[in-house]
């Protein structure tokens, strides 16, 4: 069985609960949340309240009907920053940022991108230099997709309390195995992707908004509430549940979750650390092979052999193990470590990883630079 190491990009293994929970709802079920009074239809809106629920207790969120639901965490970065931005101003973003950030910024003509060091760090008081008059909107990655290096979230959130400035915090690559506090992130917004740390299904993520009022919807329609009305509702979370909701995915979302918090992030944390630190370890006493990143990064490690291109390495790991080469849907986070002429192979490692993956992984690549210096 090929060896699977692309966590970063979605957990391949789920808790069997988000299986059982996703077969349940989907033949059991089938209610269409909001769309009638009938009990099947209730019991679909009691699935995603308890899952806002969750969700609110993970990140230690007050409101819970705060919390929206969203097919990934792009749509919610969209929904955040092109809401925030609908009326104009500037907005700070960083090198390590997503596309799914980048892209949408680079929407509203007015942003200033944030360098990172070599290692893919972003010093905050460069994010407080980039602060402007016109500044409606900070954002930043909590940890890089690309090297996992983490950034001083917590540090940028005190910054924009400071400046009276929303701050808005992408925890794709962290929730899960690192804890989120709304509260003392100084967090106005979170979005996040359900499908990788919190173990649930393929397109399921979410969006956090703690002053629901100050953001425009992106998309507007049927939320089975006013319907007597043409405008869009203002409370929540009908705001932003236009249409009908994926519930099945979102129960099964709310199983994941269920599952993180029995056993413990902290503890799921220090296992996927443990798993990338002893490569990255087994990486730096091979010849050939350069790491990128820095020591305090989450389970994703970026690595180059020799002057091999990124794509190269890949395919000579096809068939063994599943890995991501190239650029990762973030160009200028290669600009800020150094291989924007070839990208990086990325190996990140999730909870139901073991020490034995470690070591198939290790003995793959050395076969490759041993090769090269041979």
């Amino acid at each position: 069985m090929m060896l699977y190491l692309d966590n970063a990009a979605t957990t391949l293994k789920k808790p069997l609960s988000v299986y059982a929970t996703l077969f349940k709802s989907t033949l059991f079920s089938g209610g269409n949340a909001g769309r009638g009074g009938h009990k099947m239809s209730m019991d679909a809106v009691r699935a995603i309240v308890d899952t806002q629920d969750l969700i609110a207790q993970l990140f230690n969120i007050k409101k819970a009907e705060n919390v929206v639901f969203t097919q990934n965490a792009t749509y919610a970065l969209n929904t955040a920053i092109l809401g925030t931005m609908s009326n104009g101003g500037h907005i700070v973003v960083t090198e390590m940022d997503h596309n799914s950030v980048l892209r949408p910024a680079c929407l509203s003509g007015n942003y200033t991108v944030v360098r990172a060091d070599k290692s893919g760090y972003v010093h905050a008081e460069d994010v407080e230099k980039a602060v402007r008059k016109d500044t409606k909107l900070i954002v930043c990655t909590h940890a890089s997709n690309v090297c996992g290096t983490i950034q001083p979230v917590y540090a940028i959130g005190r910054i924009a309390k400071k400046h009276k400035i929303p701050f808005l915090m992408d925890v794709a690559q962290t929730a899960g195995s690192i804890k989120i506090d709304a509260e003392k992130m100084n967090a106005d917004m979170i979005a996040f992707s359900g499908h990788k740390g919190l173990m649930g299904p393929l397109g399921t993520g979410g969006l956090y908004v703690k002053s629901p009022e100050e953001l425009a919807p992106l998309v507007t329609g049927g939320t089975g509430s006013n319907s007597e009305s043409v405008s869009q509702p203002e409370f929540m979370p009908d705001k932003f549940h236009s249409g009908t909701m994926n519930t099945p995915a979102i129960k099964a979302l709310g199983a994941g979750v269920k599952y993180v918090m029995k056993y413990g992030v902290d503890v799921i944390g220090k296992h996927e650390k443990m798993l990338s630190e002893k490569f990255k370890e087994n990486l730096m006493n091979m010849d050939n092979v350069t790491i990128y990143g820095n020591d305090n990064s989450v389970a994703t490690v970026a690595f180059n052999v020799a002057n091999l291109g990124s794509e190269e390495v890949f395919e000579m790991l096809k068939g063994k193990a599943a890995v991501r080469a190239g650029y990762h849907c973030a160009p200028l986070a290669h600009r800020a470590i150094g291989t924007s002429d070839r990208g990086a192979v990325r190996a990140s490692f999730g909870v139901f990883n073991s020490k034995n993956d470690v070591a198939k992984m290790t003995d793959y690549v050395y076969k490759i630079s041993k090769n090269v210096s041979g």
